[in-house]
C-alpha cells in the first residue's frame, strides 16, 4: 500500500492540502498507539508501525517537494541516492551564482536570492501544468521526466538558499 491509498486520496504531484489533515488525524484517531493500550503485545506493535507509517505518508503528502519524489519513485523513475545529470548550461549557471556568494557582501546575498527566486518561479512554470494537472493514465513518462529534471534543479538551488540563509545567520552576528 503506498501513501496515498493510506491516506484514500489520488496519485498527485500536487496534493490538496486542506483536505490532508483531515485524512490525518480520522487515520491517527484510527491507529494511534494511545488507543491500544490494552491490546496485546503484537496488536499494540502493529499500530505503532501503522501511526509512524502515518506519520511518514503525511510529511511527504504535505511537502510538494517531497511528493514528487514519492511519485517519482513509485513511477521507477527515481532512485534513493541517484545521481541525476544535470545539463551543462544550468551548471554554469550554477556556478555563476556561487562564485558570485564568494564576496559575503550582503547586497550580494539579496541580489543572488532574488535570481534563485526567479529561476524557480522559472522552473516551476516549464512543468506547472504536468505537476497541477498530473493524472496516472493521462501523464507521460516524457512529461515525468520534464518533473525530475525540475525536481533536481530546485533540489539543487535548495542548497544555495540554505548557503545563502547561513551566510545571513554568520553576518547578522558579525
Amino acid at each position: 500500500m503506498n501513501y496515498f491509498e493510506l491516506f484514500e486520496i489520488p496519485v498527485s504531484l500536487s496534493v490538496a492540502q486542506n483536505e490532508l489533515p483531515l485524512k490525518y488525524f480520522s487515520l491517527q484517531k484510527k491507529y494511534h498507539p494511545d488507543f491500544f493500550s490494552n491490546a496485546d503485545e503484537d496488536e499494540q506493535a502493529e499500530m505503532l508501525e501503522k501511526s509512524s507509517i502515518i506519520n511518514k505518508g503525511f510529511k511527504i503528502l504535505k511537502d510538494q517537494d517531497e511528493t514528487i519524489k514519492y511519485v517519482l519513485g513509485l513511477k521507477g523513475l527515481l532512485q534513493e541516492e541517484e545521481k541525476y545529470e544535470l545539463s551543462p548550461g544550468f551548471l554554469t549557471e550554477m556556478m555563476e551564482l556561487n562564485e558570485a556568494l564568494m564576496d559575503d557582501d550582503i547586497l550580494n546575498i539579496e541580489e543572488v536570492e532574488t535570481k534563485i527566486f526567479s529561476l524557480q518561479k522559472s522552473l516551476y512554470n516549464k512543468v506547472q501544468n504536468i505537476i497541477e494537472y498530473y493524472n496516472e493514465d493521462n501523464t507521460t513518462s516524457e512529461q515525468l521526466l520534464q518533473v525530475k529534471d525540475y525536481y533536481f534543479k530546485k533540489k539543487y538551488l535548495n542548497r544555495i538558499l540554505e548557503r545563502l540563509d547561513g551566510m545571513r545567520n554568520i553576518a547578522s552576528q558579525i
